[in-house]
């Protein structure tokens, strides 16, 4: 959802509770404190908090969101979630004070919860057809970096740079899972802990390239392997040749 999107949507506070009731209680509030269903509104209440019959506390939609305790109107966390989210190549404190009109300490606050909430730690584990495969990311090197002689040795690339590397899991049409790792550590013992940690192996095809790390994979999820040269897929130590056009179609 872009800005214009969310300033049409939300134009009020009422508007973004009443939005988050129904993603998070489905219009049913649940008291965040005991679990008990049994509340009620405090219609006089400007704040839209409800009351638990339970243990007697009053709560809004808020609590333990990254909204909770917030004195910033809701609008502004909705289009300041927007901004994070649609910038690509990301976004200052100091760009998302001035987008919204807050302090700059605020944004970079705003901003620190909103990245640590976006972790997904406890999200659901991927499953279908998963794609997995590793990148580096990191400056480009300057020019002398190119040189091959003993003061300005060559760059690397590929597996064999300095680069930071980072394991990226996709769902197919679903979600996505990154992982940070050093290069000396893309062995197959690593990557199977990341299977397993973040894909369902029983309910997954998992895709990835030709890396000899990945090669073992068959031994928990069912995988299928793509060499880069020869357009060759294996299933569990069985191979298929297949035309180019194919595996573009699935890859």
């Amino acid at each position: 959802m872009n800005i214009i999107d969310v300033m049409k949507k939300f134009t009020t506070q009422k508007d973004c509770i009443e939005y988050l009731e129904q993603i998070r209680w489905d219009n049913k509030p649940i008291c965040p404190y005991c679990g008990n269903n049994n509340t009620y509104k405090l219609v006089h209440d400007e704040r839209y908090r409800h009351h638990c019959n339970g243990c007697r506390k009053s709560f809004s939609v808020t609590v333990g969101t990254i909204f909770h305790d917030t004195r910033l109107p809701l609008q502004k966390w909705f289009l300041a979630i927007s901004l994070i989210l649609n910038a690509k190549k990301g976004i200052s404190s100091c760009q998302l004070a001035r987008d919204i009109q807050v302090h700059q300490e605020t944004a970079w606050s705003m901003g620190h919860r909103i990245r640590k909430a976006m972790q997904q730690k406890d999200a659901e584990l991927l499953k279908g057809i998963v794609e997995m495969d590793e990148t580096y990311i990191g400056g480009k090197p300057r020019k002398q970096a190119k040189k091959d002689d003993d003061d300005f040795p060559q760059n690397k690339r590929g597996r064999g740079t300095k680069k930071q590397a980072v394991i990226g899991m996709i769902e197919r049409k679903g979600n996505v899972k990154a992982q940070l790792t050093s290069n000396n550590k893309l062995t197959f013992k690593a990557l199977s802990e990341l299977v397993r940690k973040n894909i369902d192996t029983k309910q997954t095809i998992l895709f990835t390239d030709e890396f000899k790390a990945y090669t073992r994979m068959q031994t928990i999820i069912a995988h299928k392997q793509i060499d880069h040269r020869s357009c060759m897929w294996s299933l569990n130590g069985i191979s298929t040749n297949y035309k180019t056009r194919y595996c573009w179609a699935i890859s």
